[in-house]
């Protein structure tokens, strides 16, 4: 019978076992998961989710437009939270990052927001629940473009 060696941590906390093989693996499908189409996006931006909707057998695509509350980053599991007001009511919908249902996301327009979590909105109404956009300046984006040039130069 062939006996493994367990190989154990020293933290100032105390003693750990390394799982280091189960761990390895998860993280490996986790980053099959991941999508890479999709833009950067974070709270405050106001985002266009093209969304699956299956009918019967007929199969559409539907847009969710509104402001994003919040991100939950958690490898596979990552969400976003967006609210958008139709008719006076307001609506909040979670999306998961890695669903097939997520069709495509666009963002309409960066938001600038001092918050992760701007479950604040959900109180305000009217003009007070609108986002300051975010615009950049001449010279931010030209400092910007030189960076990404030099970025790419020296790759």
């Amino acid at each position: 019978m062939a006996t493994t060696k367990t190989k154990y941590r020293r933290t100032s906390k105390g003693i750990f076992l390394n799982q280091k093989g189960i761990s390895g693996r998860v993280d490996a499908v986790e980053k099959a998961m991941l999508r890479t189409d999709l833009p950067r996006y974070s709270a405050g931006d106001t985002v266009r989710v093209h969304v699956r909707i299956k009918e019967g057998e007929k199969e559409r695509i539907q847009i969710f437009e509104g402001v994003v509350m919040a991100c939950s980053n958690r490898g596979a599991g990552r969400s976003f939270t967006v609210r958008k007001v139709s008719h006076g009511v307001g609506v909040e919908r979670i999306f998961l990052e890695t669903s097939p249902k997520v069709a495509k996301l666009e963002i309409v327009h960066q938001g600038k927001v001092r918050r992760a979590k701007l479950y604040y909105l959900r109180g305000l109404e009217g003009k007070a629940a609108r986002i300051e956009k975010d615009v950049e300046t001449l010279a931010s984006a030209a400092a910007s473009a030189a960076a990404k040039d030099k970025t790419s130069a020296s790759k």
